[in-house]
């Protein structure tokens, strides 16, 4: 089976050839990807409108590259799969509607993902995970803690109640003068630092459950940082990386001892999931409960269409070969909870 996904829901435009061979190293025909960083990084974060002139400007050449590398034409793709939400409806539109009309003239399957629900499985495309298992999913838009009982069956233990992790670490790192994307700047200029000099409150800490806020980080690091010279930046940096990887350990604690079965492994997933230090920390919260922890590569935590086409082939594995509506819906909020 090969599927060709698209995937176009923020700032990077990307198609890619992905088959479901038994070979894990075999399955990744080609990913390519357009980034648009240098287009938005003057901005501070990502223009809604150019990112989806930009998406207009880029798919064809990326659906074209990714077909010659895989060497295959779109004969023989067995489907088109494409990112439908959640995102900015300028990129998803872009993209749905290119995988809809490809689908169409080629008479192949359009396959509607949610975009969360490619991160989430793209650590099954690389490793042979077993059900159930917990995901942190931690990236610019989105912050979940999920128990993941089987495709299309995801529980939500906890979630963001107001800004993302990634975004928070965006904005901070936009306060500091440092350039987009800010969370591996922040990870780059901590690596100087101190991450015990400066104090940031932990939010949520007595709320029952495992809902996060990052808000209130954010406004503290802006507090600071008014006050701050130059020469305090990396430690400032560092405390704050800190401060949001306590806050995200803090409650994934408490979302494995919410978790209904007895999960096989903990899962690390989203574009914050490059962050090497947070990894650290999850793999150790993982050793703790004595299960397995998996991540991505770091070239598979921020978005791709590789992870949309694996969704699709999960999808058609656990319910045969199907073809979402040509009528489909672009859905800028769509959760993983009410994805059929």
């Amino acid at each position: 089976m090969k599927i060709l996904g698209i995937e176009s829901s923020c700032d990077d435009t990307s198609a890619a050839v992905v088959c479901d061979s038994s070979i894990i190293e075999e399955r990744i025909l080609s990913n390519i990807i357009s980034s648009q960083i240098d287009i938005h990084k003057e901005y501070g974060g990502v223009v809604p409108e150019y990112a989806a002139r930009n998406h207009m400007y880029s798919i064809e050449e990326c659906i074209n590259k990714a077909l010659n590398k895989a060497n295959i034409n779109i004969n023989d793709i067995d489907a088109i799969a494409a990112t439908s939400g959640p995102g900015l409806i300028g990129g998803l539109l872009v993209g749905t509607v290119t995988a809809k009309t490809i689908a169409i003239m080629a008479n192949k399957p359009f396959i509607a993902i949610n975009h969360l629900e490619g991160h989430l499985l793209t650590a099954r495309l690389c490793n042979r995970i077993d059900f159930p298992f917990l995901l942190i999913l931690a990236s610019g838009g989105h912050f979940i803690f999920a128990e993941i009982l089987d495709i299309n069956q995801y529980n939500i233990l906890g979630q963001t109640i107001d800004d993302s992790a990634g975004e928070c670490l965006d904005k901070v790192a936009k306060m500091l003068g440092l350039p987009y994307p800010g969370g591996p700047a922040i990870e780059k200029l901590s690596e100087q630092g101190d991450s015990n000099r400066f104090k940031f409150p932990m939010p949520l800490l007595r709320r029952k459950g495992c809902d996060v806020s990052f808000s209130g980080l954010k406004t503290a690091a802006r507090l600071l940082i008014e006050k701050l010279e130059e020469k305090d930046k990396a430690d400032m940096a560092a405390s704050f990386q800190m401060a949001i990887i306590k806050a995200i350990i803090n409650k994934a604690k408490k979302a494995v001892d919410m978790c209904i079965q007895n999960i096989n492994s903990i899962v690390l997933a989203g574009g914050v999931a490059a962050n090497k230090l947070l990894r650290l920390n999850v793999e150790q919260l993982a050793y703790d409960n004595k299960v397995k922890f998996y991540a991505p590569p770091i070239t598979l935590c921020s978005d791709n269409a590789a992870m949309i086409a694996w969704a699709a082939i999960e999808r058609i594995h656990k319910y045969g070969y199907y073809s979402s509506p040509i009528t489909q819906i672009t859905r800028p909020r769509w959760n993983i909870d009410n994805i059929m």
